[in-house]
C-alpha cells in the first residue's frame, strides 16, 4: 500500500466523496485485459505528474502528499518502460487495480479538502476509465486461480516468487488481508483461509501493517471453522480473545465453538479435547472444495505440464514437413512448415504463420474494440459472459485492413477449407489469470440452435494464432487425450472438430490455461461446414 490507510481515515470527508464518485461511470472489466490495462499504467503516470503539480500550491499538506507522489513515480517510471512485462506479474495487475480503485479515490479526499483545480480536474478527466470494485475482486480471485491451478502458496505470490518474472511485487499485509476478505465475502473460506493466515504470518514476522491482528483472527477463526476444524478453530479464538477481551463476536464463538467440539467429541465415546495441531496453514491443509467442473484435476494437471501422455510411441509417429496445400499457387514459392503436435486427433501447428508487423497490425486494430469474451448460450444460441472465460474480444473483417484479409487467404490456403463461410476472426487478449475453461468449439447435440442465426452449419475446424510468447502458463490443452500446447509467438495450430461424418470429435474439448506471467494475444478463425462439400466430402463411416 503506497499511501497510509490510517493517514487517509484522518479524514472525514472521504464518505463524502466515496458517494460522489460511486456515481460516475467507470470501465467495468479492465481486469480481464492486459492489453488494455496498459494504458492504466500510462493513466497513472499522468496523474502522478498532476499530483506533483498540486504539491507545489499546497505545501501544507506536503509530508500526506508528497510521500505519495515520490512512491508513485518510481513505480510509474519502472511500469511505464515495459507496460506489458510489468502486467505480465499478476500481483503487479491486481495491485494496478487495488491502487485505481480505493487508493486514488482515498487521495482524492485528502485533496478536496482544500481544492486544487488542476489535480482534480485531471482526477475527473481520467476517472471515466478507472477500473471499479468488480475489477478489484475480479483481479484478486484471478491470482487465487493462478494458487490453485499451478499449486503456488500465498507465501510465493506475496514475495513475488513467479517463474521468468523482471519485475519485483510484493503483497503486504493489508494486501493479504484484502485478498483474504475478498474470498470471505464470496463465501469462499477455503482461500480465506490461505490469505488470512499469511497476513498473520506475515503481522507476526514484524511488517508494518494498518489491519488490526484482531481482525484478521476474526475472519481467520471463523474461516477455519468452516473448513471443519474445530481444534484450531478455537486456538485462533482463544488468541483473538487474549488480545480483545472485550470483542463482541469472540466470546460467544469460543463458547459455541467448544461445545460444538464437545459434542461431537461425546458421539464418538472421546475424553478429552483435541488438541489443535502446532503445523501451520498452508497449502494443502484442507482439500479445496469440488466445484462444477468435472475433469477440475485433469485440466489443472496438463496446464502444470503433468499428466501429459506424449510417450515414445507417439512422438516417433510426428513428423515435420513441407506444405503447399495441395501444390496451392501462393503456397508453391513459399511452403509453410508444418509440424505434427498430435497424431489422434490429428493436431498440427505451422511455423511462421504470421508476421511481427501482422501482428502488431491486428493488435492495433483489436484493442480499441476489445470487450469481455462471451460465449454461445447452448440453449438459445445467445452471446453472454462467463466466469470461465476471462479475457476480451474483438472480431475483425477482412475488408477493414489488407492484413486481415490476408490472414484469411492464408488460412484458407493452408487448410484447403473456404473461409467464405466462417466468422470473423476474432481476437483475444488474456487479462490477469485469464483463461478458457474446458469447453467445445463445435455444438453439440443437445444444443442445435447454437449456430442457427449463422446459417453456416457447425463448426467443423479451429485455426489458433498465437500471437505472443508467455513466459509462464497459458498453454492449449486437450483434456480427454492429455496434449498441451504451449504457445509460440507467429504460430498456429489446426485441428478438426467434425468427423468427416459431421459427427462432433468429442475428444477435442480444449481449454484454454490461465496464463501465470505474460500477457497472451490469440487470433483464431472458426470454419463452418458449408462450403466445404467438395473440399473435405463425406467418408464412409461416421468417424472417418
Amino acid at each position: 500500500m503506497v499511501l497510509s490507510t490510517s493517514t487517509m481515515r484522518k479524514y472525514p470527508s472521504l464518505l463524502s466523496l466515496a458517494l460522489v464518485c460511486g456515481c460516475w461511470s467507470v470501465q467495468a472489466e479492465v481486469f480481464t485485459s492486459i492489453g488494455q490495462m496498459t494504458d492504466l499504467i500510462y493513466t497513472e503516470k499522468e496523474l502522478v505528474q498532476s499530483l506533483k503539480e498540486y504539491i507545489k500550491a499546497e505545501e501544507s499538506k506536503l509530508d500526506a502528499v508528497k510521500s505519495w507522489a515520490n512512491k508513485l513515480d518510481v513505480l510509474t517510471r519502472v511500469s511505464t518502460l515495459d507496460p506489458e512485462g510489468y502486467l505480465a506479474h499478476p500481483v503487479n495487475a491486481y495491485k494496478l487495480m487495488k491502487r485505481l480503485n480505493t487508493e486514488w479515490s482515498e487521495l482524492e479526499s485528502l485533496v478536496l479538502q482544500d481544492p486544487s483545480d488542476g489535480f482534480i480536474s485531471n482526477m475527473t478527466v481520467h476517472r471515466q476509465y478507472f477500473p471499479d470494485q468488480e475489477d478489484e475482486k475480479g483481479a484478486a480471485k484471478a491470482l487465487m486461480r493462478l494458487q490453485d491451478t499451478y499449486k503456488l502458496d500465498s507465501e510465493s505470490f506475496a514475495r513475488g516468487k513467479l517463474p521468468g518474472m523482471h519485475h519485483n511485487a510484493i503483497l503486504t499485509v493489508d494486501d493479504c488481508y484484502d485478498m483474504g476478505k475478498t474470498a470471505y465475502n464470496e463465501a469462499d473460506y477455503y482461500h480465506a483461509v490461505l490469505w488470512m493466515q499469511q497476513a498473520l504470518r506475515q503481522m507476526d514476522a514484524g511488517e508494518e501493517h494498518v489491519v488490526s491482528k484482531a481482525d484478521v483472527l476474526d475472519y481467520l477463526s471463523y474461516s477455519v471453522y468452516q473448513m471443519g476444524d474445530l481444534p484450531r478453530a478455537i486456538e485462533l479464538t482463544r488468541r483473538l480473545v487474549a488480545i480483545d477481551s472485550s470483542h463482541q463476536r469472540a466470546g460467544g464463538n469460543l463458547r459455541y465453538f467448544e461445545k460444538l467440539l464437545s459434542k461431537q467429541l461425546n458421539e464418538l465415546n472421546q475424553e478429552g479435547q483435541e488438541p489443535a495441531t502446532e503445523e501451520p496453514i498452508q497449502l494443502g491443509t484442507y482439500k479445496r472444495p469440488n466445484d462444477y467442473l468435472p475433469e477440475r484435476e485433469i485440466y489443472e494437471a496438463l496446464c502444470r505440464g503433468e499428466g501429459v501422455k506424449m510417450t515414445t510411441e507417439r512422438r516417433s509417429r510426428l513428423y515435420c514437413r513441407y506444405h503447399d496445400g495441395n501444390r496451392n499457387p501462393r503456397l508453391l514459392l513459399q511452403p509453410m512448415k508444418e509440424e505434427d503436435e498430435w497424431d489422434s486427433p490429428h493436431i498440427v501447428r505451422y511455423l511462421n504463420a504470421l508476421s511481427d508487423q501482422e501482428i502488431e497490425k491486428i493488435k492495433e486494430l483489436a484493442k480499441p474494440r476489445l470487450a469481455r469474451a462471451t460465449v454461445r448460450d447452448p440453449i438459445t444460441g445467445v452471446l453472454t459472459t462467463a466466469n470461465y472465460r476471462v479475457s476480451k474480444s474483438a472480431w475483425l473483417e477482412g475488408e477493414e485492413d489488407p492484413v486481415i484479409e490476408r490472414v484469411n487467404q492464408r488460412i484458407e490456403d493452408i487448410t484447403g477449407l473456404t473461409t467464405q463461410t466462417a466468422e470473423l476472426l476474432q481476437i483475444a487478449n488474456y487479462g490477469v489469470g485469464g483463461q478458457y475453461e474446458p469447453h467445445f468449439d463445435f455444438s453439440r447435440k443437445e444444443e442445435p440452435d447454437a449456430f442457427k442465426t449463422l446459417g453456416t452449419g457447425n463448426r467443423v475446424a479451429t485455426f489458433l494464432n498465437y500471437m505472443s510468447d508467455v513466459e509462464a502458463g497459458g498453454a492449449t490443452v486437450f483434456p480427454d487425450f492429455g496434449a498441451a500446447i504451449y504457445p509460440k509467438k507467429g504460430t498456429a495450430v489446426f485441428w478438426y472438430n467434425l468427423f468427416r461424418s459431421g459427427e462432433g470429435d468429442y475428444r477435442t474439448r480444449h481449454a484454454a490455461c490461465p496464463v501465470l506471467v505474460g500477457s497472451k494475444w490469440v487470433s483464431n478463425k472458426w470454419i463452418h461446414e458449408r462450403g466445404q462439400e467438395f473440399r473435405r466430402p463425406c467418408g464412409l463411416t461416421e468417424v472417418d
